[in-house]
């Protein structure tokens, strides 16, 4: 597993609202350790029998080291940099419509201070069976060794759960986020899962637009030591299709589903033709 177990220590930011409410209750009925929720004006209340502050630094004595942020776009920089002052090494951002410039902004900030971010705007970080943080359905997972790495919210849940039914568990699910700029990369999640004595697999799911499958592509063929399959979305996009997400955009005939492909193929990587053929491929040869 990487970044969280059991032993996390999770605060919520915005846990008073529907989607903090919701999904930290969901979180808690997986196993993780949620320790507080944070809502300026609502200290002093509970949610999910979760202890509500005003502040992050007024939690600070629970100890947290991990936060799910889930509050309106034009707060979640401020919520992020309340976060990581505070001294918390992981943080989710699981709103969506995040301004691009703050992101820039919380992605440069990250990398300074040795922060991991995760998103905007994807579903979260699952370790089966140890902790959750994010939005993906409790009842797909299936403890195992296979780490899933996704661009994808949708498709993450239907490849977690073809998996799932093939009885390969899963030890490691983490979703990057739709937007152009995100916290972590395949880039890093592969350097992280290089050592991680609990994966002896991994499912990229990409999509077209940006650079970031070739970029793991490059990686991998270095010399990566563990089997690594995928998936593409989008590769039946007409040309000068924008997709759903920010960063889906093709651009200089990079990007395109064909050229993420040919890089992975010549990794020694295989590429799905459907996201129900991932099992088979991870099965083959063994």
């Amino acid at each position: 597993m990487v970044f969280i177990d059991k032993n996390t220590r999770i605060i919520v930011q915005g846990i008073t609202g529907h989607q903090g409410s919701f999904h930290s209750a969901e979180m808690i009925k997986f196993g993780a350790k949620v320790v507080a929720g944070i809502t300026p004006g609502k200290g002093g209340t509970k949610v999910n029998d979760v202890p509500v502050f005003d502040t992050v630094a007024e939690c600070m004595h629970l100890v947290p080291s991990a936060s799910m942020i889930s509050v309106p776009a034009p707060f979640v920089k401020d919520a992020f940099f309340e976060a990581m002052e505070n001294g918390i090494k992981i943080i989710y951002v699981l709103t969506e419509h995040v301004p691009k410039h703050d992101e820039v902004e919380m992605y440069a900030n990250a990398k300074r201070n040795g922060v991991i971010l995760i998103g905007p705007n994807g579903p979260g970080l699952t370790v089966p069976f140890e902790s959750k943080m994010g939005i993906m359905p409790n009842h797909i997972f299936k403890k195992g060794g296979v780490a899933v790495v996704s661009r994808s919210g949708t498709l993450t849940y239907e490849i977690v759960k073809a998996l799932s039914d093939a009885g390969l568990g899963q030890s490691t699910v983490l979703g990057l986020g739709g937007d152009a700029v995100v916290g972590l990369s395949f880039l890093d999640m592969l350097k992280a899962l290089k050592d991680d004595k609990d994966t002896n697999a991994v499912v990229l799911v990409g999509e077209i637009g940006g650079t970031a499958e070739e970029d793991a592509a490059e990686y991998i063929k270095k010399g990566f030591g563990k089997k690594v399959v995928a998936y593409i979305a989008g590769r039946s996009a007409p040309p000068g299709k924008r997709m759903g997400h920010a960063g889906a955009i093709i651009t200089r005939g990079k990007g395109t589903a064909e050229s993420k492909i040919k890089a992975l193929n010549d990794a020694g990587v295989k590429v799905a033709q459907y996201p129900q053929d991932i099992p088979s491929l991870i099965n083959e040869g063994k």
